[in-house]
């Protein structure tokens, strides 16, 4: 199979898809990699990396979009891209189709087969692609909302962790799935007071057991979220359904309660986010303010720390890619059920239910 790597155009995105031992492996199987010139340069892999591989290097993504066979981003495809793509042509990557229409509307219209990193499982039901970044974003979720807290950022002033004689912040995540609770690790560490909520009573369960002293676990519900909102210095928005839309947990009456200056740091914006006044936002302007509220919306927070973020990715998704273009996407999805889920649309129709669900005016197979 020809397999291409193209440069990621996201606005600050310098993620790559490829690693160089993953070219090497690919190349090992029988397959051709194609790999766009400087593609892993924001990650920290230059050309030479590619090469020694035995990566195939080309100028341009003109070219890899017209030979490839199976595209393999980070990111999903941006407008530019979509237009180069061609029906039956598989793309591997990072889609959240749930909180975006026309992307969903568009790739349809390419005629591609889509395999989304994000709604892949294994058979523990956990999500393998995602879990690594979502592993950053938690921990980033934190280091960006300290950031944003302090006065010259438009933040209410306050130290996570206080010091003697001042109290430290108060912390609310809502979600205590991986960003959830890679967040409350990394604010408790810091010396937070966090508070951590989620409806499976198992889950916080486990977390009660796990985490540390400073950390309370709560049961998510309107009143709680009004109440604990209303008192924190930081929200971190980490609800998710894998490959719905996140449901909206604050609404204006709630951000109107909070604290001026509070900083609410939505993790959920790549499946539309939790809050009513979320919307995307970049590394370059990554906030805006609303009702007092500092909000930071950034939609690719791992493409900031683009070496740790590729190294991590691509070590979870290398074994499914070499099965991928091993067998194509239909075989890839006979195999069972968990890699089957992982195919969001194919031939112009939507294959996962949680997104045709979300898109009932859009086509889908019966």
């Amino acid at each position: 199979m020809i397999i291409g790597v193209v440069s990621e155009t996201k606005t600050d995105e310098y993620r790559v898809a490829m690693l160089p031992v993953g070219t090497k492996l690919l190349v090992g199987d029988g397959h051709t990699v194609l790999v766009q010139s400087e593609a892993g340069l924001g990650s920290g892999f230059d050309n030479e990396a590619y090469t020694s591989a035995g990566a195939e290097l080309v100028e341009g993504p003109d070219e890899i979009f017209e030979r490839a066979e199976l595209i393999v981003k980070v990111k999903e495809p941006q407008p530019l891209e979509i237009a180069k793509l061609r029906s039956g042509q598989t793309v591997f990557c990072y889609f959240h189709f749930a909180a975006d229409h026309k992307l969903t509307e568009d790739c349809l219209r390419a005629g591609i087969t889509a395999v989304a990193y994000e709604t892949l499982t294994d058979d523990t039901g956990r999500l393998p692609l995602l879990t690594p970044m979502s592993e950053v974003a938690g921990k980033m979720s934190i280091q960006e909302g300290a950031k944003h807290l302090e006065r010259p950022m438009m933040g209410r002033g306050v130290l996570l962790g206080g010091v003697a004689g001042v109290a430290p912040a108060n912390v609310l995540i809502l979600g205590g799935g991986v960003v959830g609770s890679n967040a409350a690790h990394v604010a408790a560490g810091m010396g937070a007071n966090v508070t951590i909520m989620d409806i499976n009573l198992d889950r916080l369960r486990y977390l009660d057991e796990v985490m540390p002293a400073n950390v309370t676990t709560i049961y998510c519900d309107p009143y709680a979220v009004e109440r604990y909102a209303a008192e924190a210095d930081l929200v971190i928005g980490a609800v998710l359904i894998p490959g719905g839309r996140a449901p909206r947990l604050i609404n204006q009456r709630v951000l109107q309660k909070m604290l001026p200056g509070a900083v609410l740091v939505d993790v959920s914006i790549d499946q539309g986010g939790c809050t009513e006044y979320s919307r995307p936002t970049t590394h370059r302007e990554p906030t805006y303010i609303v009702e007092g509220v500092v909000h930071y919306c950034v939609a690719n927070i791992p493409g900031a720390v683009a070496r740790t973020s590729s190294q991590a990715l691509c070590n979870a998704t290398l074994p499914y890619l070499r099965d991928l273009a091993r067998l194509g996407a239909e075989g890839f999805a006979d195999l069972d059920t968990f890699h089957s889920a992982a195919i969001n649309m194919r031939s112009g129709r939507l294959v996962n239910a949680a997104v045709a669900e979300t898109f009932s005016d859009l086509p889908r197979e019966n």
